[in-house]
């Protein structure tokens, strides 16, 4: 059963992920950062680049994977994402094995944290009031744009 406990570098890596967040944010996309670590060490980094590459599947965690590039084992791993995971980017943490996933807020998109949790994957939710500022100013401002990114739906 999954530990759920937040452990003392998380902040610091969040902090990575919200970085790419506002590079995201500043280039005119989606602003949604993500970073990857294993043994404390950060492996990866990436952001929503759905607007910037006119890729649909360039979510700021499949960037971040991309970014790692392969890998032969998932295991140990922490995914930090801004936002909570949609549909897609769960289903990657699930299929490489990922078991650990930081999130920064999921109170402007629900996303998929129980889907995670039904498939053992441990899952922090740190509330975080910058990732929310960010996104909420996000999408007063573009909500065209949100709207496009999760396809028009609450959880995706």
């Amino acid at each position: 059963m999954p530990r759920e406990t937040e452990q003392p570098a998380d902040q610091q890596f969040m902090r990575v992920a919200y970085d790419e967040a506002m590079a995201g944010y500043a280039e005119g996309g989606v602003p949604v950062g993500a970073a990857m670590v294993a043994d404390g060490e950060l492996i990866g980094r990436g952001r929503n680049r759905r607007v910037q590459n006119g890729d649909p599947t360039s979510h700021g965690e499949t960037d971040c994977m991309r970014n790692v590039g392969r890998r032969r084992d998932y295991r140990g791993v922490t995914m930090y994402t801004t936002l909570s995971p949609c549909m897609m980017c769960a289903g990657t943490i699930i299929q490489f094995g990922i078991d650990r996933v930081v999130v920064g807020e999921a109170r402007n998109f629900g996303g998929n944290l129980d889907f995670l949790r039904r498939h053992g994957v441990e899952v922090i939710l740190l509330d975080d009031p910058d990732c929310c500022a960010l996104m909420e100013r996000f999408i007063a401002e573009r909500p065209d744009l949100w709207y496009e990114d999760i396809a028009g739906r609450d959880e995706v």
